[in-house]
């Protein structure tokens, strides 16, 4: 199986790269080779290559920033999708994409099933609700993949934040109204690695939610990552009002990912995969 991957650098694209399931050859492409802000750039580059399945794993992921550059942002998580998906439509390509918990408010305490309707709280969440809508719009076999909190050895993540504070510092306040499932970016890969497979065989995709077990807080997720790491770094909870962003937050990131099943994919416990990202950061 030959798969076409938008994104290199990314968190997820890293572990795509890393996680090639034998039997699977990959091409990613970088900004250079598919600029997602030329729209028709990324459909000429699904075109020009031999492809069985295209996977976007690239996108604009800065959300407090999106609140000032929403033109760029719906640009580069609708537009470009948007463009993937109707050239995948018409080569008969699957295209799976990841999208976001942000899509919806947050209310209440119930995960969020797929189904539910969606109320993003700012410009990032917007963007990335306008690229689903598109995508289904355009007809064919896709896989929209929701997921939360997403982190890895790579980029710039939470447990990396943590950790360099950790060490710097002898407390820290984090936000523990804040309720989700972190998801380990190697999970998130795997995942549409195993989806990608049971499409090109003719299985439809549709939207589906994945994020990691147990749903917890940031505060929470903070002191696991301190107690794994063996820092003394003492961590106080404090209300989202207590550390205002730019943009909104939602409240309850809580996903129901009982639909993915049907995939036999079930959701990762985060907390195994803390150990080896820490391996995975250690210098060699």
């Amino acid at each position: 199986m030959k798969i076409l991957i938008f994104g290199q650098t990314g968190q997820v694209a890293r572990e795509l790269a890393r996680r090639v399931p034998e039997g699977v050859a990959i091409t990613q492409l970088s900004r250079g080779e598919a600029d997602l802000t030329n729209p028709a750039a990324c459909a000429a580059a699904i075109r020009a290559r031999d492809a069985d399945v295209v996977i976007n794993a690239a996108a604009y992921t800065a959300v407090d920033k999106a609140e000032v550059d929403e033109a760029v942002a719906m640009t580069i998580n609708a537009s470009a999708p948007a463009a993937m998906a109707r050239t995948c439509t018409q080569l008969g390509l699957p295209f799976l994409h990841i999208s976001t918990d942000y899509v919806f408010d947050g209310t209440g305490t119930a995960p969020f099933p797929p189904y539910h309707a969606t109320a993003p709280l700012g410009a990032y969440g917007r963007t990335k609700l306008r690229g689903e809508q598109r995508i289904r719009a355009a007809g064919g076999n896709f896989l929209i993949l929701r997921t939360s909190w997403v982190f890895s050895a790579h980029g710039t993540n939470f447990l990396k934040t943590m950790l360099r504070l950790g060490r710097d510092r002898p407390a820290l306040n984090v936000v523990s109204d804040q309720i989700g499932g972190p998801t380990p970016a190697a999970s998130i890969a795997d995942a549409l690695f195993t989806a990608a497979f049971a499409m090109v065989k003719g299985v439809e995709g549709g939207t589906h939610h994945f994020a990691g077990n147990p749903d917890t807080s940031w505060a929470n997720f903070a002191r696991e990552i301190m107690a794994v790491a063996n820092l003394r770094c003492q961590i106080t909870d404090i209300p989202s009002l207590a550390y205002p962003t730019p943009a909104r937050r939602p409240l309850n990131s809580r996903l129901d990912c009982t639909s993915l099943e049907r995939f036999g994919i079930l959701r990762p416990d985060w907390r195994k995969a803390i150990p080896e990202i820490l391996q995975d950061l250690e210098p060699t």
